[in-house]
């Protein structure tokens, strides 16, 4: 199991470009089950969970060629075994939303419950809601939900609504299955995420007819069949605020290509509340900081409000203002395993319920810290960057699922991080 070994304090400087967005990479893959044939997604990030979906499409019959240039090919001629096994879907979250399209194609589907980050109760009810609300006979056994649609699906208005807001992945599921369901659907309180958005404009180019694309309000009208598709995946938005934070922690300016501004507005305005400067540039943005970091609050919330994905990378920020924040997680009221890590490096941190008082102390201290899950992770390889001393971060397979070689991408701007084999 590797680690990384992580002096500081440095000061980044540079050029970073980002990635293609995991986040929806993922539900544009599973996409490909809904139309035979050879589809292509480029610009895909190599990270370990785009592995274990692979892995996924290959268990259902697929064959995926995956090429060094960020390519993934995905022939989808042959869907013969609609099951999500156990032993991969509980490796992550997102495989969850191969149920919507394997329902429509193959009219029946075995999915296993999600396994993934250690970040809270993420309950599927609404996919199973939605899905049931187009026809779907649903139930559970074994673990697995077993969905059948033995007469196809059919259109219908539906509200996915939930106590913490819309969800991103149930709006995928619903939205792939009413593709090919008979007539019209429309969904009420969708997921507005640019992920969301770049799955509804890949499905488009594959035939189908999404309207509102970017709003709570899809509207699908039913076809008969999609085309494979020629995708290139939006820039990864989580990945663009992690450096930025990086930027801001350590005191430097970061240049990061591939990034879209406009999709990250709500950080944008707390980065600018506390000091540090972000502004667009060609292809991307310029974040820097040369003074103190002003305290400030944060609320989590769904797009386009502050992303639960940076909620940890700010908290590691925060650490270090000159006075309190508050942080409060209305996507997740459990993700904070991060805390405690976070205070082992002389943070100051008091979690009350679903907040936490960010108390800023003059510096990080480094220590011997473990990751808990993805964003954590990024979490304490930023405060890593800024703490005095040798940082040593254990289970670093989970920094792997979503940022690719991180190490040897901000090395070269400052970084002095260094993997090893525990």
């Amino acid at each position: 199991m590797d680690i990384f070994r992580i002096e500081g304090p440095v000061r980044l400087q540079g050029t970073v470009r980002i990635n293609g967005s995991k986040n929806a990479s993922l539900p544009i893959m599973a996409a490909a089950i809904l139309a035979a044939g050879e589809s292509t997604l480029s610009a895909v990030p190599d990270l370990s969970d785009i592995s274990i979906f692979i892995q996924l499409l290959e268990q259902l019959g697929c064959r995926v060629t995956r090429h060094n240039d960020g390519r993934i090919c995905i022939d989808s001629t042959t869907v013969n075994n609609p099951v999500g096994d156990y032993e991969i879907v509980r490796k992550m979250r997102a495989s969850i939303c191969i149920l919507g399209p394997l329902l429509a194609r193959c009219g029946r589907a075995e999915v296993s419950m999600p396994g993934g980050c250690a970040i809270g109760d993420r309950p599927v009810n609404i996919h199973i809601r939605g899905l049931r609300e187009l026809g779907a006979q649903i139930n559970l056994k074994n673990g697995y939900i077993v969905a059948e649609a033995p007469n196809g699906l059919k259109g219908k208005d539906i509200f996915l609504g939930g106590p913490f807001g819309s969800t991103v992945l149930g709006t995928a599921n619903v939205l792939m299955a009413a593709t090919l369901a008979k007539g019209h659907t429309v969904i009420e309180s969708a997921a507005c995420e640019p992920e969301i958005a770049d799955l509804a404009n890949c499905l488009n180019k594959m035939g189908a007819k999404i309207s509102g694309i970017g709003s709570p309000r899809l509207v699908i009208e039913g076809v008969n069949q999609l085309n494979p598709f020629h995708h290139e995946v939006i820039p990864d938005r989580i990945e663009a605020g992690t450096f930025m934070v990086a930027a801001a922690i350590t005191k430097g300016e970061l240049r990061l290509t591939n990034c879209r501004f406009d999709d990250m507005m709500a950080v944008v305005d707390r980065f600018r509340h506390i000091g540090v400067t972000v502004e667009p540039a060609e292809n991307g943005c310029i974040a820097a900081c040369s003074n103190s970091i002003k305290p400030t609050d944060i609320t989590t919330q769904p797009y386009p409000g502050f992303p639960t994905d940076l909620q940890a990378q700010f908290m590691a920020l925060l650490s270090l203002a000159e006075g309190n924040s508050i942080i409060i997680e209305k996507i997740f009221p459990d993700r904070f395993m991060h805390v405690a890590e976070l205070n082992r490096m002389a943070a100051d941190l008091r979690k009350e319920g679903s907040a936490v008082i960010v108390a800023g102390v003059k510096k990080l201290i480094a220590a011997p810290v473990m990751a808990s899950d993805l964003r954590a992770s990024a979490a304490l390889v930023l405060a890593g960057l800024a703490a005095e001393g040798t940082t040593i971060i254990n289970r670093v397979y989970h920094i792997d699922r979503g940022y690719e070689k991180i190490e040897e991408r901000l090395n070269p701007v400052g970084a002095k991080i260094v993997r090893e084999s525990d």
